[in-house]
C-alpha cells in the first residue's frame, strides 16, 4: 500500500535524526554502579550471576527508609533529591512538571521515551481538563538532569552494562518516591504511562509499587537486551556490545531490566494493564511485544492490547496518536470495582 510505504520512509527519516551524535563506545561492566558493594566483580560471568540474583531480590527496587523527604513544589514544578547519587550533579535532582486538574481523585505519571526533547504538554492539558492530574517526570540524564554538553542521553542506555542498570534502577526508585508523595498528598488512584524506554520504567514500577492501579505501556516489550540488540535506534550500542558479548549473555546481564521476569508481579489482581504497539515498528520489534504479552497471559494477567499499523515514530502522528489517545482515555476512565480490583479485557484495534 502506497500510504504504508510512505509511512515506513517517514519513520526511517525520523530515525536518522540525531543519529550522527550516537557513537560506538567501550564495552564496560561497571558492576559497582549496578550492584552497590559489588566492585569486586570483574568478569562477565560473575556480573551475570549477580544480575540474575537481583531479579529475585525483593529489595533491589525498594526505596530506602525515610525517602519521602525533600520535596519542593513551586509554580507547577516539583523537585526532589534522587534516591541514587551519581557522578553527574544535575542528574541527582529529579524534576517533574505538574498539570493539576480540579480533582485529586486520579493522577497519571508519565515516563517519556529515550532522548525525549520536550515534555508532553498536549497530553497533560488533555487529561487535566478531564479531571486527571498529570505529572511528567524527567528520567535520569534527560531534560534538567542532562549531563552538561551531552548530545543525547547516552548515560541512561549504553554499552556500559552497570551504568544502564543503575540508570533504570534510579528511574524506578525516583518514580516510586514520587508516587508515594502523590499518595501522601491525597491522590486516590495513581496510574503510570510509559513510552518506549519509559515503558520499561513504568512497567517495573507497576510491578513493585502497590500504589499503582493502572499501567499503560506504549511501544513496549519485555527484554531490554533484545530491544537494544535488534532495534533501529540502538545500532550504535549493538556495535559497541557485539565484539564483547553475545545476546544470550546480555539477556542474563540485564535480567533485572527484563519485564518478563516480573510478569507475575504485573499480573497482580488489583493492577490493570494496557499495551499499545505498532506493527511496523523497527525500534521495538512487534515480535518482542507479542512475546511479552504471551508471558503476561501465562502469568495470569489480562492486558488490554491495542495494535496499530504504523511505525515507532509515526504512532505520534494522526490518525494513530488519536487512536492511541482515545484508547488511553477509555483505559484510565475505567472505574474500580467495589472490591478495588480492576481487570482489563483483551481488546484489539487494527488499521
Amino acid at each position: 500500500m502506497v500510504f504504508h510505504r510512505w509511512l515506513d520512509r517517514w519513520d526511517e527519516h525520523r530515525a536518522q535524526r540525531g543519529e550522527a551524535a550516537k557513537k560506538a563506545t567501550d564495552f564496560i561492566l561497571d558492576a559497582g554502579r549496578a550492584f552497590p558493594g559489588a566492585e569486586e566483580i570483574n568478569s562477565l560471568e560473575q556480573f551475570c550471576v549477580r544480575a540474575e540474583r537481583a531479579v529475585s531480590d525483593p529489595g533491589f527496587y525498594d526505596e530506602p527508609a525515610g525517602s519521602a523527604r525533600g520535596f519542593d513544589l513551586h509554580n507547577g514544578w516539583l523537585k526532589f533529591p534522587s534516591e541514587i547519587a551519581t557522578d553527574v550533579d544535575e542528574n541527582n535532582t529529579v524534576w517533574a512538571k505538574l498539570t493539576e486538574s480540579c480533582s485529586r481523585d486520579q493522577v497519571l505519571v508519565i515516563f517519556h521515551h529515550w532522548n525525549a526533547s520536550a515534555r508532553n504538554r498536549q497530553i497533560a492539558s488533555f487529561f487535566s481538563r478531564r479531571g486527571i492530574t498529570v505529572v511528567e517526570i524527567a528520567m535520569p540524564y534527560h531534560f534538567e538532569r542532562s549531563r552538561p554538553g551531552a548530545l543525547y542521553a547516552d548515560d541512561m542506555l549504553s554499552s556500559n552494562l552497570g551504568r544502564t542498570i543503575q540508570s533504570i534502577r534510579q528511574a524506578v526508585l525516583d518514580g516510586r518516591k514520587l508516587i508515594r508523595w502523590l499518595k501522601s498528598e491525597g491522590y486516590d488512584e495513581i496510574s503510570v504511562l510509559g513510552m518506549s524506554l519509559g515503558s520499561w520504567v513504568a512497567g517495573l514500577i507497576a510491578a513493585h509499587e502497590p500504589a499503582v492501579s493502572k499501567a499503560s505501556l506504549f511501544l513496549t516489550a519485555g527484554s531490554l537486551a533484545d530491544m537494544v540488540w535488534t532495534g533501529r535506534a540502538t545500532r550504535s550500542i549493538r556495535d559497541s556490545l557485539e565484539p564483547a558479548i553475545r545476546l544470550t549473555d546480555l539477556r542474563r546481564a540485564w535480567a533485572p531490566l527484563n519485564l518478563e521476569n516480573f510478569a507475575h508481579d504485573l499480573a497482580r489482581p488489583d493492577l490493570a494493564l494496557q499495551a499499545v504497539f505498532a506493527t511496523r515498528d523497527k525500534v521495538v520489534l512487534p515480535e518482542l511485544t507479542k512475546h511479552f504479552i504471551e508471558k503476561l497471559h501465562q502469568a495470569g494477567a489480562v492486558p488490554e492490547v491495542l495494535k496499530l499499523n504504523c511505525g515507532h515514530y509515526s504512532l505520534g502522528a494522526p490518525p494513530y496518536i488519536l487512536l492511541g489517545g482515545c484508547s488511553l482515555k477509555r483505559f484510565l476512565s475505567r472505574a474500580k470495582a467495589p472490591n478495588g480490583i480492576i481487570r482489563s479485557a483483551i481488546g484489539q484495534s487494527k488499521i
